[in-house]
């Protein structure tokens, strides 16, 4: 049987739900297709950045106890990290019933609970237990979204103690030794909290990079504090096999070259994402992928070989964030609307990003590396963290804080690290986009004692 809708969206993500919602609002017939009823809202609030989040802080209460002369054991820290675990469980299962509540209450939204497949570029097969049939529209949205990437290792997949970031949000127990494969940003994160919450933790790099898109002298510091927080780093380390003894792991690997072995309890892949397509059947559409199997799109979003198709989020590449799926919404809705709009993904200017690492490093606009290759005059304002009287009011002093300046005085750019780096940031995204004179926020009236404070004393 077949039924026509208005729009059909494929995948529960942050920008298909925002278009699902406003268009079914607007009176338009959507059909919205998940086929994992454990996704409901996307990756971010079920298995991404809100989860993660929620055990960075705990972790990070931990961490703090020390400074009161509290005492810390594995049981200690077990008992701790068990209960952080359950607190993140149900924040997720409040957002998910949430998620989906709001959609199942939008008359104009028929919800579908199974695999979507095209059978041509305005047809979608959806297969299911308690959902079949084919649905047709003029209009399709893929947000199907990204998964870990895995590694063709023998005994990677042999195992409950080989772990990718899904397995390490549900875990029952602390892991008292832990490697994590992987010193990207997902890697380093969860490298962070469970290093907070007690574990060792150790890190293989298969090269000898460590944050190499930053500036040195920032990757420098920020490896420095990493390590000071108990993380063990290994560049050049390239992993060979995996051994399951007693429950433990067993890892081969070589580091310059040289045959050695550990055993851990539990191994974390973090060596990135992958866009979630296998299913989608898109040849049937005529829907392009590069080699990186990422759906091509242009600055409207728009697939490059189906007008009447779009791609949003991490199915389409790019950067990786839930906001930039929100944008992306931005974009593509008034076009579903047939409204006049000058939004595309080109006039995105000052994009913030975090890794949440302890403390958080925030990123926007240019870094020096980025400013000299594009052969940019600019001055650079730089502070440490133990400098603002907040961070020693609170004994967070690691940290800098950097901020450049082109030659009309305009902020082009802003590394932050430290414990509010990651609210500071938007300040200064802001700053950016609106071409703010850095004098403003040199001369600003800040409360006290507060991190932002820090800018009348950096812009000095």
């Amino acid at each position: 049987m077949k039924k026509n809708y208005d729009l059909i969206v494929i995948g529960w993500g942050k920008a298909g739900k925002t278009i699902a919602g406003k268009m079914g609002n607007l009176g338009k017939k959507v059909a919205l297709v998940e086929k994992d009823p454990n996704m409901f809202g996307g990756t971010c609030p079920n298995m991404g950045c809100l989860p993660t989040k929620s055990l960075i802080h705990s972790s990070k209460i931990l961490k703090q106890i020390e400074n009161y002369g509290l005492d810390r054991d594995y049981e200690f820290n077990n008992i701790f990290f068990k209960n952080s675990f359950e607190k993140k469980r149900e924040m997720v299962r409040i957002s998910n019933l949430k998620n989906f509540g709001l959609m199942e209450k939008n008359s104009n939204v028929d919800i579908y609970l199974g695999t979507a497949s095209f059978l041509s570029n305005t047809e979608v097969e959806v297969i299911g237990e308690n959902s079949e049939g084919i649905l047709v529209s003029d209009n399709i949205l893929i947000n199907t979204g990204s998964s870990p990437k895995t590694l063709n290792i023998e005994g990677a997949h042999d195992s409950e103690n080989i772990l990718f970031s899904e397995q390490a949000l549900n875990l029952e127990e602390l892991p008292k030794k832990l490697l994590i494969i992987g010193a990207g940003y997902i890697g380093l994160e969860f490298a962070s909290y469970f290093s907070n919450f007690g574990s060792e933790v150790s890190v293989f790099q298969f090269d000898n990079s460590f944050l190499p898109n930053e500036d040195d002298d920032d990757a420098t510091i920020i490896k420095e504090v990493l390590l000071e927080n108990k993380i063990n780093f290994s560049f050049n380390t390239i992993v060979k096999k995996f051994v399951h003894n007693n429950n433990k792991v067993e890892v081969i690997f070589t580091k310059d070259g040289v045959e050695n072995k550990e055993t851990f309890d539990k191994v974390l892949i973090a060596v990135g994402r992958k866009p979630n397509i296998d299913d989608l059947n898109l040849k049937n559409a005529g829907v392009e992928i590069n080699d990186r199997a990422e759906i091509v799109v242009d600055e409207k979003l728009r697939t490059t070989s189906s007008s009447n198709i779009w791609a949003a989020g991490d199915v389409k590449g790019g950067k990786q964030f839930t906001y930039i799926s929100l944008d992306d919404s931005r974009v593509i809705l008034p076009q579903l609307l047939n409204k006049e709009s000058d939004r595309t993904i080109n006039n995105r200017v000052a994009v913030a990003t975090t890794t949440f690492i302890d403390p958080p490093f925030s990123r926007v606009g240019l870094n020096e590396k980025e400013a000299k290759a594009k052969n940019i005059n600019y001055i650079k304002k730089y502070s440490l963290t133990n400098t603002i009287p907040k961070a020693r009011v609170i004994n967070e002093n690691n940290g800098f804080s950097k901020i450049l300046i082109n030659e009309n005085d305009e902020i082009i750019g802003a590394s932050l690290f430290h414990y509010e780096a990651h609210e500071m940031i938007n300040l200064l995204a802001v700053a950016i986009q609106a071409k703010i004179k850095y004098q403003l926020l040199r001369d600003f009236i800040y409360t006290h004692p507060t991190f932002t404070e820090s800018l009348n004393d950096i812009l000095a």
